[in-house]
């Protein structure tokens, strides 16, 4: 039996998810009609994903759905956002009822997790794409950014880094998971936890804030140029996993260091603070169940330097993904 690009709207995407007070009209207009609180300011956030460049082309239907989701949800943990509604575009090949039920059961099983109710988007015919527009809400003025590192400010991750990079790796041949390491580095390309609840609660005590996506020194080096500063990070203060750490035997420090510090798919949240906040950051990152490490320290001059505590200078083999200077490379390169 045909089903028209309506049946699918109706039968995957209409009335799942989340319902809030603050949507007038959702799916069925041309249009959302969405109120935003009084004292708040409206966040929109917006990525794309594409078969063969952000995942490989045997990525469950399920972990594309979440994850699709999760990347905006990172970029909204990033601007101290609370998440409210959010936008689909979606792509297809064709008509996979089976795909189809499995995409929106990871899509709206991490929007309930996090309130998010869809208001709109559009379904069309070609290469598998999926674009997701998200929205929050944050109080007047209290958005965090990228412009607004200090002099002096400590510098930190959360979670681990290169996990995804090294999953890619796997997945390419290029690396050989010892035990359950595999199903750890899988989830941890396919599955991201965004970080919030902690992005929400850093609102405040942080100077500048980026999600981790293209790669730490990419995307600190975006809070750099924003802020007009510069800084020195400490290489054996990067936070690696069990799972890089047993990676090291094979792969040799290097190319994990390098993973850790350059590849993208991470999620994690890079930020700078004012060191008497220390004690409270770690406590708001223990409350909400996410380790923080403060890796290094914002300085004058516009320069990023990686340095081992001895003070020799250590040089990434790659400075982070870039989808123009990469062009060409496939995810299992993107590190």
């Amino acid at each position: 039996m045909a089903i028209s690009e309506f049946d699918i709207i109706s039968r995957f995407f209409d009335g799942r998810g989340p319902q809030r007070a603050d949507v007038t009209r959702g799916i069925g207009d041309d249009g959302a009609v969405l109120r935003v609180p009084p004292g708040q300011e409206l966040v929109a956030v917006l990525d794309t994903l594409v078969k063969g460049v952000h995942f490989p082309d045997n990525t469950p239907a399920e972990a594309i759905g979440y994850k699709a989701l999760a990347v905006n949800l990172s970029d909204l943990a990033a601007m101290g956002a609370e998440p409210a509604w959010f936008s689909l575009g979606l792509t297809l090949p064709g008509r996979d009822m089976g795909w189809l039920e499995q995409f929106s059961a990871g899509l709206f099983g991490l929007a309930g997790r996090h309130g998010l109710q869809l208001v709109g988007g559009d379904t069309t015919r070609g290469p598998l794409t999926v674009t997701i527009q998200a929205h929050g809400f944050v109080p007047c003025g209290g958005a965090c950014s990228r412009a607004g590192a200090r002099e002096g400010d400590d510098v930190y991750v959360t979670g681990t880094l290169g996990d995804a990079g090294l999953a890619l790796m796997a997945i390419a041949g290029r690396y050989r998971v010892a035990g359950s390491g595999g199903e750890y580095l899988r989830d941890r390309l396919e599955r991201p936890v965004p970080r919030v609840a902690l992005g929400m609660a850093l609102r405040g005590l942080v100077h500048a804030m980026v999600d981790v996506s293209d790669g730490l020194l990419a995307d600190l080096g975006h809070v750099l140029r924003a802020s007009g500063v510069g800084a020195r990070i400490s290489v054996e203060r990067i936070p690696l996993s069990g799972a890089m750490q047993a990676a090291r035997n094979e792969l040799g420090e290097r190319q994990c260091l390098d993973l850790a510090l350059s590849a993208g798919d991470d999620y994690e949240l890079c930020f700078t603070a004012p060191p008497s906040s220390r004690g409270e950051i770690m406590r708001l990152a223990e409350a909400h169940g996410c380790f923080c490490s403060r890796i290094g320290v914002v300085e004058s001059g516009g320069r990023l330097e990686c340095m081992w505590e001895d003070g020799r200078v250590y040089r990434c083999g790659h400075k982070g993904y870039d989808h123009f200077a990469d062009a060409g490379r496939g995810p299992d390169e993107k590190q």
